[in-house]
């Protein structure tokens, strides 16, 4: 059956992901306070009025989605790890930066706020 929660994504993933996958929930949740959370391409997906970051299990790293403005305001710091125009991939054999994952959360929820109450203007 497909995962339709984060928490039944987290819990079919492989079981070397599962606790970076947990990490990684708890780390934007905490930087992306009230955010909607919900799969989107079937991934954990969180978003206010527009998508702020995803990520997702591969067999050897977890890829996160901040899209391309926090990859490339932060490519100095990716630049240890493979990445691309808006998603960096975390090894599975090396613990995860949650603090870069906090900031790039942040820096995604400042955008959407940003933009969206220019919407409202």
């Amino acid at each position: 059956m497909k995962p339709t929660t984060i928490a039944e994504y987290i819990a079919a993933a492989p079981k070397e992901a599962q606790k970076k996958l947990r990490e990684m929930h708890k780390c934007i949740r905490a930087a992306a306070p009230g955010a909607e959370e919900g799969l989107k391409w079937s991934m954990p997906s969180y978003s206010y009025k527009r998508i702020l970051v995803c990520f997702a299990a591969y067999k050897s790293h977890i890829g996160f989605y901040p899209t391309p403005s926090a990859i490339q305001a932060f490519k100095k710091e990716l630049s240890a790890y493979k990445n691309a125009t808006g998603s960096v991939q975390f090894p599975l054999n090396q613990p995860l930066p949650l603090d870069l994952v906090r900031r790039m959360t942040e820096l995604r929820v400042g955008e959407s706020r940003e933009k969206d109450e220019k919407w409202r203007t």
